[in-house]
């Protein structure tokens, strides 16, 4: 896997090894956010939750607690400093745009969290005899809006669908498809609704790409080798 890029005096944005290779990520998601903004304002009574707590499996019961790890700052973090096996993620630039496009996201979320406080279903609802839960799942009762799970994984896979090499640029769809996962498990896992996941999910990819836009590491490393 290489993540070389091209020898060019003039770079104009966006390369090839960033938005342009993130088409992947971005095009799926920009779907979902017309889609998704959608049944936003058609949602009454928190209808969505309801539906998807109707359907539980073994399976899923299993599976989507592993899965909404994906969105916690120890998984991330982790990813993230594996990345700097590679010496070309071992820039200055590279190394402002991987905290900038995780923390940024992270720390508008939290302070999001505190000045709404909204309620978590279990609150919500009185936690009422019909939810159904998976064992060992936390219990939680506010902090709901935004939800901090689905801002990390989509701040997070976007961040590495902007790095991916041209080639491997189709692996953003994956890393689009497991973000939305970690947001549906949120829901399914009955610790938010779906308002929490879909803003969240505006926040981490919005200021990802943001960020990365900004400090447009792929351009300077290009400079460099020209």
């Amino acid at each position: 896997m290489s993540y070389t890029i091209s020898k060019t005096r003039d770079v104009k944005w966006p390369s090839k090894t960033s938005l342009a290779g993130a088409r992947y990520f971005i095009l799926p998601f920009l779907i979902w956010t017309v889609l998704g903004g959608i049944f936003l304002l058609l949602e009454q009574e928190r209808a969505i939750y309801k539906v998807v707590n109707d359907y539980h499996y073994p399976f899923l019961d299993t599976l989507l607690p592993y899965i909404t790890r994906l969105g916690e700052g120890e998984v991330v973090v982790t990813g993230l400093l594996v990345l700097l096996i590679y010496p070309a993620f071992r820039t200055p630039r590279y190394l402002l745009a991987l905290v900038c496009c995780n923390l940024v996201p992270f720390l508008l979320t939290q302070g999001v969290k505190s000045l709404v406080n909204a309620p978590r279903p279990l609150k919500y609802f009185q936690e009422a005899e019909w939810i159904k839960r998976v064992t060992g799942q936390p219990v939680n009762y506010d902090y709901s809006f935004p939800s901090g799970h689905s801002e990390g994984a989509f701040a997070f896979f976007c961040f590495l669908a902007l790095i991916l090499p041209p080639r491997y640029s189709y692996l953003g769809f994956f890393f689009f498809f497991l973000a939305l996962l970690v947001g549906y498990s949120r829901i399914y896992l009955s610790q938010h609704f779906y308002a929490d996941v879909y803003i969240g999910s505006l926040i981490g990819t919005g200021c990802c790409i943001l960020m990365f836009w900004l400090i447009h590491p792929a351009k300077y490393t290009a400079a460099s080798n020209a």
